[in-house]
């Protein structure tokens, strides 16, 4: 399908100024129900690991740096490594970070997370729909586990099983190209964690009903717009003068209620203090 192309065209085009850069961020947050949910439990997490010192978090599979900026601007103590494989990624973000105040708390890297160099250790290691996109999972989780503090967390967001790539029957391609396997199940996460060494403390899915519907309205059908023409940037506006207000009630909808089942499944492990 379309999506990741379209998708770095955009990021592409808002890193070309630290102020689009920031407006890219703030759409992302806005219309991604993960980026609700994420920054939810960030703030939970560090809150609950309070400490003297500054907490050291990694940014395992950056991306656009959307969430090591989140945490350097949130906690200004905070000290973040991101790391991730496209250089172009990297490279847009680190032009933004250095113009920005929180530059001095973020790190970033070129790392491959199935043979991960980066040095630990870590109080909290963050990982937002990376690993759909890893076929060794397993090795990921072993070096999450040797790389982070004993009582540190590890928080996962990625597709679920349920239709997170959003594959609807056999005959329907997937919506998102690069993914290796459709989605988690959430007892297949939950025991390849713990197979690492690290005890799951809380888990939930999310895009349930609600989530879904917003997901296709503010991103999926967009996307096929653009997929289709660019020409569609002109009716974009018109379009989310509509959906915008309905979407973001959905997006809240969905995170006051426990989802018993979603496209999205979000998981937070930790590791034992010895």
């Amino acid at each position: 399908m379309r999506y990741d192309p379209i998708k770095d065209r955009l990021g592409r085009f808002f890193s070309r100024r630290p102020v689009l850069q920031k407006l890219f961020y703030g759409l992302l947050n806005m219309f991604f129900l993960r980026a609700w949910y994420v920054r939810r439990e960030i703030r939970r997490l560090f809150g609950a690991m309070s400490e003297d010192r500054p907490l050291r978090m990694l940014d395992a599979g950056t991306g656009f740096g959307q969430y090591a900026y989140f945490v350097a601007r949130t906690f200004p103590r905070a000290e973040v490594v991101a790391v991730d494989v496209k250089q172009d990624y990297l490279d847009n973000a680190r032009r933004f970070f250095d113009k920005t105040p929180q530059a001095a708390q973020v790190t970033l890297a070129y790392d491959d997370l199935t043979q991960l160099q980066t040095e630990g250790p870590f109080d909290f290691i963050l990982s937002v729909d990376v690993m759909e996109h890893i076929e060794d999972d397993r090795a990921v989780f072993g070096h999450f586990a040797r790389v982070m503090r004993p009582g540190g967390y590890v928080l996962i967001n990625t597709p679920s099983d349920l239709g997170g790539s959003d594959v609807q029957d056999e005959s329907d391609e997937s919506f998102i190209e690069e993914h290796v396997r459709d989605g988690y199940n959430r007892d297949d996460l939950e025991g390849k964690l713990r197979d690492a060494g690290l005890e799951p403390v809380r888990s939930l899915y999310t895009y349930g009903r609600y989530g879904s519907m917003a997901w296709r309205m503010l991103i999926k059908r967009p996307i096929l717009m653009l997929g289709a023409s660019w020409a569609f940037l002109i009716v974009l506006p018109f379009y989310y003068l509509v959906a915008l207000p309905l979407g973001l009630i959905f997006n809240k909808l969905d995170m006051r209620q426990d989802n018993p089942q979603g496209t999205g499944l979000l998981v937070i492990a930790r590791k034992p203090k010895v």
